[in-house]
């Protein structure tokens, strides 16, 4: 028996449009929100038998607004506009984001502010339901009125044309169709332009992003918890009253998070308990300080998608309670690339403090391990390019944590004059995300050996349970390898979250 999932212009979190994106989730619209939305149509279908002028809908488009269409081009003029506006171009997104974006758009228009048919939000749940996903070219929105561009080619292949994705390749929407027994949507009045009003691609695949940049933040502790035992770090700059003393709630979770990571007193930490250091360098003594503040920036951002993701971005709205149709700019995106800008800033944070530790774990001056963690130094070089690399990959995410919403180009003959950029925020980052795994999973590789150098000594119960799982597809490394492979080893089982459920097995859940 088939599970369905109600679309009901409420209720989308980061967490469900992660599992929903994945593909095999029925959806349908909710009776509730099928009522507000035949009222909106009903008001807006009366306002067009009165002659009234309504923007987008008897009225051309941006600089166009004041060209008044008859009302027998009314349909014509919302496929020309679904087909002039399909424009994008570059690497297009994934079938993961495309069904995010989708249902994003399903939602936005459930909520009854749109004046569509209901057919209009059936259609996108069929295409969902049978997995018949338009090609969305990556670039080229400006988070102006929404992600036009994109939107338009989705909601070309909602009308069977261009590309759609056939498995893993591409194939004509037209032949995708056929071979699944759909049937394309016509467009009546008001439905293209209420299809591409709106922020759901930079949403979606900021939220998707979020997800992953979630199980990061509890890495880099994880990591971070680790790399302190094979440096013989302190644990006293975790005591709960340092947190209480300067309360952010990241800092107090961070804190809460390491000592749960370290716990239980090993016999490492046993080891040099009446050494005289007094105190550890900053990217070990100052993680409940900038893990903390990641955490409280990721929820942020966490929060603002989340409203986005359930609210009304059209253009004109329709209320029906008020009896209004309303022109206005909740379709801009600012709300969004702020936020999202906000996130590649701090995880180019953590992953600039992550690398700073593989430095300390190699260099034997701060470590007292063997230099670059080899064995056998001088013929063999060890984790000399691994710390390289990892430099590499937070250098060039100061350039991606520039913040795209600094920016704005007047378009539409100027009257589209300030725009957000959001869609550049959100595809930029998910490449910061992706060399924060990389970085991430090149410190987990470097305190891995550490923790092997200084055995027969063992370390808490969470970073061994941690150190098995990544000890069981990458062993510890007596003599120079291709390093690379580990890197890519350990960052799948990131992304299969192996370390995170290894971790979680041995001292539960840890705090975001």
């Amino acid at each position: 028996m088939k599970s369905w999932v109600d679309i009901a212009g409420e209720g989308v979190t980061v967490e469900n449009i992660k599992a929903w994106s994945q593909g095999g989730t029925q959806f349908r619209l909710a009776p509730a929100a099928r009522e507000k939305v035949l009222a909106s149509r009903a008001m807006i279908s009366e306002k067009i038998r009165t002659g009234e002028a309504i923007y987008g809908v008897n009225t051309g488009f941006g600089a166009f607004s004041s060209v008044r269409i008859s009302d027998a081009e009314i349909e014509e003029l919302q496929r020309n506009l679904i087909r002039s506006h399909s424009a994008g171009i570059g690497e297009p997104f994934t079938p993961e984001q495309t069904r995010a974006i989708m249902i994003l758009r399903a939602n936005t228009l459930a909520r009854g502010h749109s004046g569509v048919r209901p057919e209009v939000i059936d259609k996108i749940l069929e295409f969902l339901n049978a997995d018949c996903l338009p090609v969305i070219p990556g670039q080229g929105s400006v988070g102006a009125s929404g992600d036009l561009a994109p939107l338009s080619h989705l909601a070309l292949g909602l009308m069977g044309e261009g590309p759609a994705w056939n498995g893993s390749a591409q194939a004509p929407m037209k032949k995708v169709l056929s071979e699944k027994s759909l049937q394309p949507l016509v467009l009546q009045f008001k439905e293209g332009l209420s299809l591409i009003n709106g922020c759901q691609v930079m949403t979606a695949v900021g939220m998707l992003a979020l997800y992953d940049a979630r199980d990061l933040a509890w890495l880099a502790d994880a990591a971070g918890a680790q790399s302190l035992e094979g440096l013989l770090g302190s644990r006293n700059a975790f005591d709960p009253l340092i947190s209480a003393a300067r309360p952010h709630t990241g800092e107090i979770r961070t804190a809460k998070n390491l000592r749960t990571l370290l716990s239980e007193t090993s016999e490492i930490a046993e080891s040099h308990r009446d050494c005289n250091r007094v105190q550890d360098a900053y990217s070990l003594r100052c993680m409940p300080a900038v893990h903390g503040a990641v955490k409280d920036g990721l929820r942020h951002t966490w929060s603002v998608l989340e409203t986005e993701a359930n609210s009304s971005t059209d253009n004109p709205l329709v209320f029906t309670e008020g009896e209004k149709i309303l022109s206005c700019g909740n379709f801009h995106g600012m709300p969004v690339a702020f936020s999202l800008d906000y996130a590649a800033i701090v995880l180019s944070a953590m992953a600039s403090i992550s690398e700073q530790r593989i430095s300390k774990l190699i260099n034997p001056a701060m470590s007292g391990l063997p230099a670059f963690l080899a064995p056998n130094g001088g013929l063999n070089s060890g984790h000399m390019i691994v710390q390289v690399a990892a430099a590499s990959l937070v250098s060039e995410n100061k350039v991606l944590a520039h913040p795209a919403s600094v920016d704005s180009i007047p378009t539409s003959a100027d009257k589209e004059d300030h725009v957000s950029m959001g869609t550049i925020a959100a595809r930029k980052l998910v490449r910061v995300i992706d060399n924060v795994r990389n970085v991430i999973a090149m410190e987990l590789l470097s305190g891995s050996q550490a923790v092997d150098l200084v055995r027969p000594l063992k370390s808490s119960k969470a970073v061994e349970a941690l150190h098995t799982a990544i000890r069981k597809k990458v062993p510890f490394a007596p003599t120079d390898r291709i390093f690379a492979d580990d890197v890519t080893a350990i960052r799948e089982m990131i992304q299969s979250r192996e370390l995170i459920a290894a971790v979680e097995s041995a001292v539960g859940p840890l705090e975001f």
